[in-house]
């Protein structure tokens, strides 16, 4: 009997023992919420954590493992950057994505420098039409009378429609009419020389119309984009600050709506360089076509001049 109480007491002891020196591995083994979410959210790169001595685990290992399952399945963590801060979803970057997306005042630059490039073309298309037209008509009409022998046989050529040159001979006929009964063939000249000046004046003013459009669109277009340009990446700096990253995909979509306004500058202002180019020597070439019919108009005054003239002396002798 004393036997058997003896061994129950010495069981009993080492089981009191083996709990005691089982308690500290067990509570080793235990981790705190925060540090199992800290664990989970290192990234896989790290090593797996070095395992603990056989001696301590192996009577203490379904105790152990036991409260820590739960802690070791976690969530994924989302990504992170080189910073630490999450990285954002890429999205899509076509021209009318970053047109949406860009700041009020840049929406205004580029809808500014579309409505011009919209000009440029619409005075290209119409000053096209127009110069074709007139240096078509001038033509046929400086055939018509390059056999005429008066003023008043030219007019006839012509009929009653208008242009240029129909009229020079007006105004040659008004001035002959107005100086009639002065001897003086040089004065007469003098002064329908200057009437056609102020024709010719008239025609060139006219017929430049849209070329001061096409010259400050060419010339103010880049400057007006490189301002957009200017203010886009000002707020793109500005939220750089304030997200506190230098990712890519963070900065990349600001800076590219602000190039969008540069670019959209450089698409008005180029043709409209161009286009000016061109109607400055198009233009040219109709106010020479002009002066060639201030030309046949002063001859045939002159003409009509010597004419009548003559008949005076003719009569005179008779």
């Amino acid at each position: 009997m004393k036997t058997m109480s003896f061994q129950a007491s010495l069981a009993a002891a080492v089981m009191l023992t083996a709990a005691w020196l089982a308690s500290p591995v067990s509570a080793q083994a235990q981790t705190p919420p925060s540090a199992a979410a800290q664990q989970a959210a290192q990234p896989p790169a790290a090593g797996p954590a070095p395992a603990a001595a056989p001696s301590a685990t192996a009577p203490a290992a379904p105790t152990a493992t036991a409260p820590a399952t739960p802690s070791v399945i976690a969530a994924p963590a989302p990504a992170k950057s080189e910073t630490g801060s999450v990285a954002p979803a890429m999205k899509e970057l076509s021209p009318w994505v970053m047109f949406m997306s860009a700041d009020v005042i840049v929406k205004a630059v580029m809808i500014g420098l579309a409505f011009a490039s919209l000009m440029t073309w619409t005075v290209f298309i119409a000053k096209s039409i127009e110069l074709s037209v007139a240096s078509t008509k001038l033509r046929s009409a400086l055939k018509k009378i390059a056999d005429t022998r008066s003023l008043a046989e030219a007019q006839m050529a012509l009929g009653a429609k208008e242009g240029i040159l129909p009229s020079f001979l007006a105004a040659a006929l008004r001035e002959a009419r107005m100086s009639a009964g002065l001897s003086s063939d040089s004065g007469i000249k003098e002064r329908a020389a200057s009437s056609f000046a102020e024709i010719v004046r008239a025609e060139a003013r006219r017929i430049r119309i849209g070329m001061g459009v096409l010259a400050t669109i060419g010339s103010t277009s880049p400057f007006v984009g490189l301002f957009g340009t200017v203010w886009g990446i000002m707020n793109s700096f500005i939220g750089i600050s304030k997200s506190q990253t230098t990712n890519l995909a963070v900065v990349a979509p600001g800076i590219a709506e602000a190039l969008l306004a540069t670019a959209i500058g450089l698409v008005a202002a180029i043709p409209a360089v161009i286009i000016y180019n061109h109607f400055s020597r198009v233009t040219k070439g109709y106010l020479e076509l002009v002066s060639r019919a201030s030309g046949a108009a002063a001859r045939l005054l002159s003409r009509d001049l010597d004419r009548s003239h003559g008949s005076v002396h003719s009569r005179a002798a008779e």
